[in-house]
């Protein structure tokens, strides 16, 4: 029996499906998909047969499958499969790779499997923020990021070119970060801040990106955080500080509060409270 588990979410925002496979004990025979398919193992080795050559693929690798690349896997030794990856499929491709390049065509990537690549750690972000149906921008942020590795590094021809960024297209990315600071607790989409600025919103990514060092939605979550941390020093709850700065709910406010200062809102709220009850001073990073 395969068993295992199967997960299959399909995000309407960004048009593609990520699937998750955990614990499989099953091989897949010759077989093509009419989308493409860019995913990793976290576990279990497998030989993978693709277009007549083959491979032995181990976690920590990426895989690249482009639509109706001939495939098959078989399990290699005893570990049970988990695998994670998403479905682009052609048109959504297109869609994207004009907005990156201006080209009007569809890659073809290769090699097939990478052994140990560095961008699996940035699918895997992607795939989770999928996955768990986040409404941040930040999952389009990271879908372009990866399609630009992957066109550079695998599919030559279509390497972006560097953003020019003309004075005003610096006012644009000015009107943006005062946007942002001043409309941090609402839902904001990257289609909203192309739209502010009057730019291509991946035009607006990569240039906001080159002046400013960070993305744009790195830009706004240091500003809820800023806030969210004022609002914690005035005693007010950890949940009520994540709605009214624009986070989901707590535990997004904890993921990101801990990825910035070290210590969960609550710890920050608390140690606050003893350094003023002692007459001190806390300083946040």
């Amino acid at each position: 029996m395969p068993g295992g588990t199967r997960v299959i979410r399909f995000d309407a925002d960004l048009q593609i499906e990520a699937c998750l496979f955990h614990g499989l004990l099953q091989n897949f025979p010759n077989h093509f998909h009419e989308h493409y398919v860019i995913g990793c193992i976290d576990g279990g080795d497998r030989r993978v047969l693709c277009n007549n050559r083959e491979y032995l693929a181990e976690a920590g690798d990426l895989i690249l499958f482009n639509p109706r690349d001939n495939h098959a896997c078989s399990q290699v030794g005893d570990e049970l499969l988990n695998w994670r990856c998403l479905h682009v499929g052609e048109e959504t491709m297109r869609r994207l790779i004009r907005q990156i390049t201006g080209a009007e065509a569809l890659p073809v990537f290769a090699p097939n499997i990478v052994p140990q690549s560095e961008l699996v750690p940035l699918l895997r972000d992607l795939h989770a923020m999928v996955l768990e149906e986040s409404a941040d921008f930040c999952k389009e942020e990271l879908l372009f990021a990866l399609l630009e590795q992957l066109l550079e590094e695998f599919a030559a021809p279509f390497t972006p070119p560097a953003p020019q960024v003309g004075d005003a297209a610096a006012r644009a990315i000015r009107a943006v970060c005062i946007f942002l600071e001043e409309h941090y607790a609402e839902r904001i989409s990257l289609d909203d801040l192309g739209r502010l600025a009057g730019l291509d919103k991946y035009y607006l990514l990569r240039a906001f990106t080159r002046v400013k060092g960070i993305t744009p939605y790195r830009y706004l979550e240091a500003i809820r955080i800023g806030a969210a941390k004022k609002l914690l020093e005035q005693g007010v709850s950890p949940v009520e500080a994540a709605l009214r700065t624009g986070f989901s709910d707590q535990s997004h406010l904890t993921n990101y509060f801990s990825r910035f200062l070290g210590l969960a809102p609550g710890a920050y709220q608390a140690m606050f409270r003893r350094a003023e009850e002692e007459g001190g001073q806390t300083h946040g990073a």
